[in-house]
């Protein structure tokens, strides 16, 4: 249970509630550099994990509940920091924040746990979210951002889509591509 990619997700969680201080007290600074700590941490352990094959059930879930938290928080603290900024974009905000939102709701309520899939298009929405955060709030630009909020409603859709196929909750599937083409393969092996 204790590795080293392990430690860097359970990180996350532990920055939930400095990050949440620092945003509450508006120490803006302080607060990116921690967001940008605990992302560097996102992409580290599962790529550490998978090189030096430390991939665990549990290890993955951590990833997830670190994931989620981080993400919450950045939605709570991007409000306290730069209301004007989440105003701008709303829509935006509650695009993305409802992407990590009802995947989540819906993996719980079928699977009575949290989903871990990490396809590769949550990653590239994740990491996209991530950095055009950073650009709208310090304000750089905005319309990354917008993009952004795409990619994360394609990511939830894909997402709730895997929740409805598959029939108990798995982790680290690539895309729903692999997980139809794993149904296929399952069903022309039965019998009939």
């Amino acid at each position: 249970m204790i590795n080293l990619p392990n430690v860097l997700s359970f990180s996350r969680l532990l920055a939930v509630p400095i990050l949440l201080l620092l945003a509450w007290n508006h120490n803006d600074v302080a607060f990116l550099v921690l967001l940008v700590f605990a992302i560097v941490t996102d992409g580290l352990d599962g790529y550490i994990a998978r090189k030096y094959n430390l991939i665990t059930e549990f290890g993955a879930k951590l990833d997830s509940w670190g994931d989620v938290a981080i993400y919450l928080t950045l939605g709570i603290a991007a409000f306290w920091l730069w209301p004007e900024a989440v105003f701008a974009e709303l829509y935006y905000f509650g695009a993305i924040l409802g992407s990590v939102i009802f995947p989540t709701v819906v993996g719980l309520l079928k699977f009575n746990s949290l989903t871990s899939y990490h396809t590769w298009l949550v990653k590239v929405a994740a990491a996209s979210a991530v950095v055009s955060s950073i650009l709208l709030l310090t304000g750089v630009a905005n319309w990354p951002f917008r993009i952004a909020a795409v990619l994360t409603v394609l990511a939830a859709l894909e997402e709730v889509t895997i929740t409805a196929i598959v029939d108990q909750p798995r982790s680290n599937v690539k895309s729903i591509w692999h997980v139809l083409r794993n149904q296929k393969q399952i069903s022309t092996r039965s019998p009939d």
